[in-house]
């Protein structure tokens, strides 16, 4: 089953220095650009992180400090890439919870706006989990038939990410070929920032989802504790939090 577009999806995968959104940098990244019509356009570009890259993780993804000594920084890229981001929606595994949150945070942090709210994303690994509980590989062996040669490099990952999705397509009678269900079905809805430090709850109120005001309600906390703002302003927090943050104490402030 085809996957029905009504505007380009951008089909992606990251290497990284780390896992924490708010330090780490990004080294590599492929996408692939599907156009509603069935166009493709591939994209493959290295950075210098500006940071070191720790050996246990180049054992990893096999990019060491030497192999981006000499690669643009993400600053250097970061207009172009957001021009070949316009308008898209997006997939990836893991992307959801890792991926795109990362991939924002790089635009933020040299003062790109990028905008996420008109965005649709599908996560092929939230569709795995939720159908057979598994990794990348064995998504690709499960759904393809194939095995994952050069894991761990964006390319091959990229690759077989738009594979498992192509075929989840075919295997899964009950998902809709288009964004909109996709989206719904492999996506968080009840994130309000993408690190997930503001969720929705029950009641649809948006609430901390972490620390000693797990589950408490933004606004309640903002106005019996207003310095708990200015902790996370200048704490370890992603920066898309922090400005989801500050958009709602504006609100709440009537600003």
């Amino acid at each position: 089953m085809n996957l029905n577009l009504t505007k380009p999806l951008v089909i992606f995968d990251l290497e990284t220095t780390g896992v924490n959104t708010a330090k780490d940098r990004i080294v590599e990244l492929y996408m692939i650009k599907i156009q509603p019509d069935g166009r493709r356009v591939d994209l493959h570009q290295r950075f210098n992180p500006e940071m070191h890259i720790p050996a246990e993780v180049t054992a990893i993804h096999g990019i060491s400090n030497e192999d981006v000594a000499n690669e643009p920084t993400f600053k250097e890229k970061a207009h172009e890439l957001n021009q070949f981001l316009n308008n898209c929606d997006f997939a990836g595994f893991n992307s959801n919870k890792f991926y795109f949150p990362m991939l924002v945070e790089e635009f933020y942090r040299v003062g790109v706006e990028f905008e996420t709210l008109k965005r649709k994303f599908i996560d092929a690994q939230r569709i795995f989990h939720l159908k057979e509980p598994r990794n990348l590989s064995a998504a690709l062996k499960f759904y393809c038939e194939k095995n994952l040669e050069n894991a761990h490099s964006a390319k091959a990952d990229t690759e077989a990410t738009w594979d498992i999705i192509q075929s989840q397509l075919d295997k899964y009678t009950d998902l809709e070929n288009n964004i909109d269900f996709l989206h719904k079905f492999s996506g968080q809805s009840n994130l309000v920032d993408l690190a997930g430090r503001l969720i929705y709850n029950e009641k649809k109120e948006i609430v901390f989802n972490f620390g000693k005001h797990r589950g408490k309600t933004v606004a309640d906390v903002l106005k019996i504790e207003p310095s708990y703002y200015e902790w996370i302003m200048n704490g370890d927090f992603a920066m898309q939090t922090k400005k989801v943050l500050t958009q709602l104490r504006l609100e709440s402030m009537g600003k």
